[in-house]
């Protein structure tokens, strides 16, 4: 007589085995038409999980319900495939470990739609399900706004959308693929998000590298998921970090807490009554901002909502107490192909009075060279004390001068909003998430 519990077990062990040749089969035929997928299709595990609602991962394994597994299989090898590729790409994109302070339901939509994206736009036949006439519009309109249809991105347009509850829970119908309630892992696990990240990270550093040694052929069939990489392994900065790289050392007249020994200070007032041995020094040597030139692309493609919460991002790092002078010769200049206005701050209040009337002025085409040619003839002229940097914000579309100028420069971009290409090798290329300008809380507090 069998017995009935080795049976069962027999029944499940048979089932998970079936599961996980379904799931290696997968991995190998999107090996066989993305070879530059290697390594990130061989970085995750499979793990039977009968809590999970279809397929999941953590990063380290891809998790599934074996029944929900079995079906999605009946309905094609396609069907599978696209739900393996859809994890990967979570995970190359760090979807997992970027959410930050948004919103959890609508970060979780937003990267749905992402990955979604991406293998809609491969067209290889081991993915490729004709995009419904949904799908296709809602590309159409975010693309109009988009140069790449990232998470982020998504999400601000979504969150400014603003849609009501049954047209978010039809877009999440239309993009769901996978159960992200593994996404968080225990602070003590062993394999914990800093780990998860750092891996997927070097995984796409690879992946980068990979596909623009292929050919010419490889380029367009995967130029979607190129374009993403790319502005995955972009380097980014913490704007008010990097703003404090242009500061100088200068003596201020205050009282070095630093380099005064109270111990002397109370000895001498025990010993002599109301004379101290020591006193404070009145000047401390200080690290901050004086002469500084922040430049405005005011072409057609910067939006005058985006440049003004880019100054006051701007002007919050400099006005903190730690940053800058009580006397700065600031410049802010609007340029776009010839110089439209060049206001000097030299003050707090004068900053508040310009950023409260401020409008942009221009808007025509974009040449970068009046602006240095400007910069460069104040220099001559003696009105920097001692320049040490210049801010150029834009979208990095025009002409760039041939020669570097004397002081430091950066571009600054925003994430999805720029062209870097013929950005000159002696500049700065500076990053923003569009949340470090949208959402900053100077920007909400003026």
């Amino acid at each position: 007589m069998i017995d009935p519990t080795r049976h069962r077990q027999l029944e499940e062990l048979n089932i998970v085995n079936l599961c996980t040749r379904i799931l290696q089969n997968s991995r190998n035929e999107l090996y066989l038409n993305m070879r530059y997928l290697d390594i990130s299709l061989s970085s995750l595990g499979f793990e039977a999980d009968p809590a999970c609602r279809g397929l999941g991962t953590d990063g380290f394994v891809i998790y599934y319900q074996p029944e929900i597994l079995g079906r999605l299989y009946g309905r094609g090898r396609v069907v599978v495939n696209r739900a393996y590729l859809h994890m990967v790409l979570h995970c190359l994109f760090c979807h997992m470990d970027t959410r930050g302070s948004r919103d959890e339901k609508l970060w979780n939509l937003a990267c749905d739609m992402a990955a979604e994206s991406v293998i809609d736009g491969l067209y290889l036949p081991c993915i490729h399900v004709p995009a419904t006439l949904y799908r296709r519009d809602w590309y159409g309109r975010l693309g109009k706004r988009l140069q790449v249809l990232n998470a982020q991105g998504i999400y601000r347009i979504l969150r400014e959308m603003d849609l009501p509850e049954k047209s978010l829970r039809r877009l999440a119908e239309e993009f769901y693929v996978d159960d992200h309630q593994y996404w968080q892992l225990p602070e003590d696990a062993p394999k914990n998000s800093v780990v998860r990240q750092n891996q997927w990270s070097d995984n796409r550093d690879k992946l980068q590298t990979e596909m623009e040694t292929m050919g010419n052929q490889e380029d367009e069939e995967s130029g979607s998921l190129l374009e993403q990489v790319q502005v995955e392994n972009r380097e980014r900065y913490d704007y008010r970090h990097f703003l404090r790289k242009f500061s100088v050392l200068r003596e201020e007249m205050q009282v070095d807490q630093d380099s005064f020994d109270y111990v002397f200070y109370t000895y001498g007032l025990e010993l002599y009554g109301n004379m101290p041995l020591v006193e404070p020094l009145e000047s401390k040597e200080v690290s901050r901002i004086q002469d500084f030139v922040v430049v405005i692309d005011t072409s057609m493609s910067c939006s005058g909502e985006l440049v003004r919460r880019f100054l006051e991002e701007t002007y919050d790092v400099l006005c903190q107490a730690d940053s800058y002078f009580c006397k700065t010769n600031i410049h802010i200049i609007q340029c776009d192909e010839q110089i439209q206005e060049d206001k000097r701050i030299t003050c707090r209040e004068e900053l508040e009075a310009y950023l409260e009337h401020f409008t942009i002025i221009g808007q025509g085409g974009t040449d970068f060279r009046p602006a240095f040619e400007h910069v460069n003839q104040m220099v001559k002229q003696g009105e920097f004390h001692k320049l040490r940097g210049l801010l150029y914000f834009t979208d990095g579309e025009g002409i760039y001068p041939v020669k570097r100028p004397v002081y430091d420069t950066a571009f600054v971009f925003v994430k999805d909003q720029y062209t870097d290409i013929s950005v000159p090798a002696w500049a700065i290329k500076l990053i923003l998430e569009p949340e470090q300008i949208l959402e900053s809380q100077a920007a909400d507090t003026l």
